[in-house]
């Protein structure tokens, strides 16, 4: 949970960096890798990171738009890329405009919960983590470079 809007705003920013980085190893071509037939795909995976920041911001009280209908995934990697890059800084600029340290421990309606705000956003990086790393998986199935978002991978420790 975070408690300090700054130690989230500097999280957001480290972890934001981190999944832009895999956004941009993305190719147009590669957009449909999945890891079977029937699983979220790249593309998928890519926009719903652009657009999901949206409805977590809403939980904690935050006016943040979306590029896009989160259902309409883009046939193009770096449209992906801007919409990611934009909710990103929508998301910092909301949260240095509207919340306080006080306001992190308030508590707001989660699916029927009374849960802090500060629990949102933690919830809100961890999400963007969790399909970071799927991600991951199928940048290297699809032959794409996978960047050491939270160190070296195994090509950048062999240069």
């Amino acid at each position: 949970m975070y408690r300090k809007v700054e130690d989230f705003l500097q999280d957001w920013s480290n972890s934001s960096q981190g999944t832009l980085q895999v956004l941009e190893s993305i190719t147009d071509e590669k957009l449909g890798q999945a890891i079977v037939e029937g699983h979220s795909t790249l593309g998928w995976l890519g926009w719903h990171l652009a657009t999901a920041p949206a409805f977590f911001a809403g939980l904690v009280g935050l006016e943040v738009k979306a590029s896009g209908n989160p259902s309409d995934v883009p046939a193009k990697a770096s449209e992906i890329a801007q919409a990611y890059k934009k909710i990103t800084e929508d998301v910092k600029q909301a949260v240095e405009k509207n919340l306080t340290d006080e306001k992190l421990e308030e508590t707001v309606d989660s699916f029927g919960k009374e849960t802090p705000r500060g629990v949102l956003l933690r919830t809100l990086i961890d999400h963007q983590t969790h399909h970071r790393g799927q991600m991951t998986v199928l940048l290297r199935q699809a032959g794409l470079p996978v960047p050491g978002v939270m160190g070296p991978t195994k090509e950048e420790q062999a240069k």
